[in-house]
């Protein structure tokens, strides 16, 4: 960082989990699949579900049982979502990966005094359990999921909840995402956003408006951060 960010108060920098920091699609539809045949439907494939594969559980469920024009009742998905988790957590890390660059790009922030944070609609328990089976978790100084707080993304309160639990400042923060809600959300919380098109999102990023979109973690320095910080992206 440049002489006169350093006297600034640390950056915190919040990630999105599923198709931000991890690819983790292949091991959401496999525990999806695993679910649903149980309820005599036939699997899908992630071209049916794109956008919700990091919404959450429910929504994939409950989008799987409309591509299927099956009905799906409260203890219905109740008892989806209980094979669904038993399943992923059983299974993880399974296939998942961090993008390519990203480890690189957090030694980066961290290097140079930023908190890392994560803030995802996943469930925390699933949250948590993929990161640490992938020795990330020592790396965030918060990590929060769909089920945290009272609310999730895109609701302003789940970003600034999750920065204030990382010991941030909306003021000095900036989220990382790849799919609307991530988006939103920031735009909610009148944060600066950067959005990835690697990831899971059903539209071109940049028709989302986030404030920058860099194509790899490369692009993720300090030096784009403190210019984002200052308006100067």
């Amino acid at each position: 960082m440049s002489s006169s960010s350093s006297s600034l108060a640390p950056a915190t920098i919040v990630f999105d989990l599923d198709g931000t920091l991890v690819d983790t699609a292949p091991d959401l539809v496999a525990s999806l699949n695993h679910a649903v045949t149980q309820a005599g439907l036939a699997p899908v494939g992630y071209d049916d579900l794109t956008h919700l594969v990091g919404h959450g559980a429910q929504a994939m469920i409950e989008r799987t049982f409309k591509l299927r024009g099956k009905p799906l009742s409260a203890d219905d998905l109740a008892w989806q979502m209980k094979e669904f988790v038993a399943h992923y957590h059983a299974t993880m890390p399974g296939a998942s990966t961090p993008y390519p660059g990203v480890l690189e790009a957090m030694d980066r922030l961290s290097d140079a005094g930023y908190r890392l944070a994560v803030c995802t609609n996943k469930l925390e328990m699933l949250a948590r359990t993929l990161l640490e089976t992938l020795g990330l978790t020592a790396r965030f100084a918060a990590i929060t999921g769909g089920d945290t707080f009272d609310v999730r993304k895109p609701h302003a309160e789940h970003l600034l909840a999750t920065i204030r639990l990382a010991g941030g400042t909306p003021a000095r923060a900036v989220m990382i995402g790849d799919s609307r809600n991530d988006i939103l959300v920031a735009q909610n919380a009148a944060i600066p956003s950067i959005a990835v098109p690697f990831g899971y999102s059903d539209v071109a990023v940049e028709t989302l408006d986030p404030t920058v979109v860099i194509p790899h973690f490369t692009e993720l320095t300090p030096d784009l951060v403190e210019r984002l910080l200052a308006g100067r992206a």
